[in-house]
């Protein structure tokens, strides 16, 4: 399956920070969209609250002069960044005293990143890529789909 170059970046960098303990849902350089934009902030001033769907000043001019971080726009991000809060359990406006979801617990970045993926891959027009049910659809006792990975 082929993949747009942004979208690839992207789950290479989630993947990382998933399996490597830095992806944190509290802290703007480490959450889902703070390691798409390589771990700065400059997402963060796109909008007035971490977890808003609302994007201020900012980041509509952004939006309206096509400016890309990553190859994601303004309001791109901080959809992925309301999806990926939303999965792991936070309760939306999300509250950086929240104690009701646990930071590091596995299974809440788990479901976020699934979240986030299957938004990612619906922005870029792809099949998502954590779906694996295809791989065992079969067509007159065959394999209806190969098994690649490259």
């Amino acid at each position: 399956m082929e993949i747009p170059y942004r979208l690839e970046q992207a789950l290479n960098k989630l993947y990382t920070a998933f399996h490597k303990g830095s992806l944190n849902p509290k802290c703007c350089y480490h959450c889902a969209v703070g390691n798409i934009c390589d771990n700065t902030d400059a997402w963060k001033h796109l909008t007035n609250e971490h977890g808003s769907m609302a994007l201020n000043q900012l980041g509509r001019l952004n939006e309206l002069f096509n400016r890309r971080i990553n190859g994601y726009l303004p309001s791109e991000l901080i959809t992925v960044e309301a999806i990926f809060l939303s999965a792991c359990g936070y309760k939306m406006p999300f509250r950086r005293s929240d104690k009701s979801v646990d930071p590091k617990d596995k299974e809440a970045q788990f479901n976020g990143l699934c979240a986030v993926v299957a938004y990612l891959c619906e922005l870029d027009g792809v099949d998502n890529v954590m779906k694996i049910t295809q791989l065992f659809e079969y067509e007159k006792e065959q394999p209806a789909f190969d098994l690649k990975f490259n």
